[in-house]
């Protein structure tokens, strides 16, 4: 059975007993949890968040999780930081932030044109070699709770329009704040600019920045269609993300209350992954109304963007990764 089949099936099922009820306040013998992440709530994740917390609330495991979302408590590396202090705060991460944070093999994930395919991602998280990773990270202080969120095909928009990959070239994109994401766009020709998502806005409406590049829903979902006008639709990362916590608060915590996070974590993560394949058409069809020009590039100029990308792969050493990492990835990966 294929994953989108079994996706709607456990969906179906988990529908009838999501809890809606707001959350109570914290007792004395629940531990608060934080949730920090980026996304505003009307998002695919935000939304799957919801149905994440009431149901975990809904255990009674003396957990009590409250979501802060639009960078409410600070930018990612802020967060991450907080939980490498042992708070008890859980925040969305990918592998090219946990490269930055000791683990250098793990940022090849967010490389440009890495999979062709969400069968191939899926595939890649469920390998030893992606296991192999988490324990690596985990002996750096980070636990990863869940991989099987689907964040979406991550696109680029820009105030000028892109219809090839030469017209990148010297474009200033936002990427975030890690050294994967930025000389990935630098393999393309652009000029990667790293800041937080919460700040892309002005930047983008004071001309700071060319571009901005993330899945449809999130780009809509930050209103970036009031300052630039145009979408080109590269899909140059398939963006699977994690849910990450800090390993010794887990490691405090009870055998229940660990699966109950795990566990719930992973189901809603299902339900994010419908919502998010579903969003796709509705959000583009936003942007037109908005007034945003979308382009479909042939599969000719994607081609173009994948060789340009190529040259990425070349520079291993400039992420210490280690020897015959991208061989060992596609390999992982079925291909």
């Amino acid at each position: 059975m294929s994953f989108k089949k079994i996706a709607v099936c456990v969906l179906a099922a988990m529908l009838l007993t999501v809890v809606s009820a707001p959350a109570a306040p914290v007792s004395a013998n629940e531990i608060l949890v934080r949730l920090a992440f980026e996304n505003s709530m009307h998002e695919p994740i935000g939304q799957a968040l919801q149905y994440w917390r009431d149901n975990l609330n809904a255990m009674n495991v003396g957990l009590r999780v409250e979501l802060f979302p639009d960078s409410m408590l600070g930018s990612k590396n802020e967060v991450i930081d907080s939980m490498l202090l042992g708070e008890a705060v859980i925040t969305l991460a990918d592998g090219a932030f946990y490269a930055d944070y000791g683990v250098p093999d793990f940022g090849i994930v967010f490389g440009p044109f890495l999979f062709n395919s969400w069968e191939e991602a899926w595939t890649l998280t469920g390998s030893d070699w992606y296991a192999e990773q988490a324990a690596a990270l985990e002996g750096r202080g980070l636990r990863i709770l869940a991989s099987n969120w689907a964040y979406g095909a991550r696109h680029l928009m820009t105030s000028s329009p892109v219809r090839t990959v030469d017209d990148l070239s010297g474009m200033r994109i936002r990427v975030p704040g890690n050294r994967i994401q930025a000389l990935g766009f630098d393999a393309m020709g652009a000029a990667a600019t790293g800041m937080p998502l919460g700040e892309v806005y002005q930047a983008l409406q004071t001309g700071v920045v060319d571009g901005v590049e993330n899945p449809l829903s999130v780009l809509y979902g930050r209103s970036f269609q009031e300052v630039t006008s145009y979408i080109i639709l590269t899909g140059h990362v398939l963006n699977f993300t994690t849910w990450v916590t800090s390993a010794d608060w887990f490691n405090s915590l009870t055998q229940e209350q660990q699966n109950a996070l795990v566990t719930t974590l992973y189901e809603a993560g299902i339900y994010n992954n419908v919502l998010a394949d579903e969003a796709d058409e509705v959000y583009a069809q936003r942007m037109i109304d908005a007034g945003i020009t979308i382009y479909s590039p042939s599969e000719e100029v994607l081609n173009a963007f994948r060789e340009r990308a190529r040259v990425f792969y070349t520079w291993g050493h400039e992420f210490n990764w280690s020897e015959g990492l991208y061989e060992r990835v596609l390999e992982a990966m079925g291909r």
